[in-house]
């Protein structure tokens, strides 16, 4: 998930040099996927048990950020198998190597033109990475050639359907959201089409000609009273960094007034305090085959 601050800026325009959208081997924002994946680990680690994992398999996670999910995936396939982490960011891969167990393989590089040899694997895991690219096929279909007979890819995504926040002000969660869309089509020169097309996980993978495409979307949902990962990813994640003072020229004053209130741990009227606080995020998985 990209994100980061901008405060109170438009346009940065777009890196389409690359396809990337603001990705670069020197960005980092390891913080944010370390917040995301202590918050989400339930449903994280559902999702992978759900893939029928076997030991001895061989797994590449492309586009493992921080490297929690590297673990989770080592358990399943342990002690025979072999799992190996890709990111394009330095400071990631770096993070995932402190994070990892020593018998698994971190590298950097771009899934585009990952360094492993075709066949490789039995599943490609990607969680939260294409929708970084302006076209997402050409990178599925470059995972597929890195697959062994048989072999699969799962992608992961969070968010396909809005998330909720303010279970009490509908108004204020749906302009809030118009306005980091709003930020990003800025941000990337993108049309609202582009934003939204990852959330044709299906298609894509029918478009890849992959067979066997299933799909499972886990509920992430939280209530009072939140752990300190959940606080902490809502408090950081969400309210500072991909809200905060960048969303002020898309909202009016008013309202982003009342967002600012909401989004502040020392403001009497903060969302997380709140007794009828209930957050709602989606999180979806879909997977398809190759071969007949």
């Amino acid at each position: 998930m990209t994100h980061g601050s901008r405060a109170g800026t438009r346009a940065q325009g777009p890196t389409a040099a690359t396809g990337l959208l603001g990705d670069t081997k020197a960005r980092d924002y390891a913080r944010k996927l370390q917040l995301f994946n202590a918050f989400a680990e339930p449903e994280i680690r559902r999702a992978v048990a759900t893939l029928g994992l076997n030991p001895g398999e061989r797994i590449l996670d492309a586009g493992c950020g921080t490297g929690e999910a590297l673990n989770w995936l080592f358990d399943a396939v342990h002690p025979e198998g072999l799992v190996a982490g890709l990111d394009l960011a330095a400071a990631h891969t770096a993070t995932a190597r402190l994070n990892a167990s020593s018998e698994i393989h971190v590298l950097q590089g771009d899934l585009l033109r990952a360094p492993f040899a075709d066949a490789s694997f039995d599943l490609v895991w990607s969680v939260n990475a294409i929708n970084h690219l302006r076209d997402p096929l050409p990178a599925i279909q470059a995972l597929i050639g890195l697959l062994r007979a048989g072999g699969r890819i799962a992608l992961g995504q969070s968010s396909l359907l809005p998330d909720m926040y303010f279970a009490w002000d509908s108004r204020l969660e749906r302009l809030t959201n118009e306005a980091v869309r709003q930020y990003y089509r800025d941000r990337y020169a993108l049309s609202e089409r582009d934003l939204t097309q990852i959330r044709s996980v299906v298609g894509l993978l029918r478009r890849a000609s992959l067979r066997a495409v299933t799909v499972k979307t886990f509920m992430i949902e939280r209530i009072l009273p939140l752990s300190a990962a959940d606080e902490a990813y809502l408090r950081e994640a969400i309210f500072r960094d991909t809200w905060g003072e960048r969303l002020r020229p898309y909202l009016s004053g008013e309202d982003f007034d009342d967002l600012a209130q909401q989004c502040d741990p020392f403001h009497p009227r903060y969302a997380l305090h709140r007794p009828d606080f209930h957050f709602l995020q989606t999180f979806t998985v879909a997977t398809g085959a190759i071969g007949k």
